[in-house]
């Protein structure tokens, strides 16, 4: 503890972060998820995807679980204009895959 305080609080490790970076999901672009439009988010997601080799599942699972993956993490910090925005993404994710809509449950 040389050089510190003693009431300075040690510094935050950052796991969800070096998960994006380091992932065996994919490789992501760098920003990809600050990027202003879905579809851009969507298909840059789509090329990580199918250009990793280190992905363990199909190439539609892999970039729909890292942006899952993403928007989970960054929780109530995420601002609501940035959540639509990659709400809007995973519709995105599934029309360039050739995927249906999800459906909606029934309540």
């Amino acid at each position: 503890m040389a050089g510190r305080s003693r009431n300075a609080r040690p510094r935050k490790r950052r796991w969800s972060r070096r998960v994006t970076e380091t992932s065996n999901a994919l490789t992501l672009e760098q920003r990809v998820f600050a990027q202003k439009d879905p579809h851009r988010i969507a298909l840059s997601l789509k090329r990580s995807a199918d250009r990793s080799r280190r992905r363990k599942s199909s190439s539609f699972r892999s970039a729909m679980s890292m942006l899952n993956f993403y928007v989970n993490r960054a929780g109530r910090k995420l601002p609501v204009r940035q959540r639509a925005r990659l709400e809007r993404a995973k519709v995105e994710l599934r029309e360039v895959y050739g995927r249906s809509p999800r459906k909606r449950r029934s309540e």
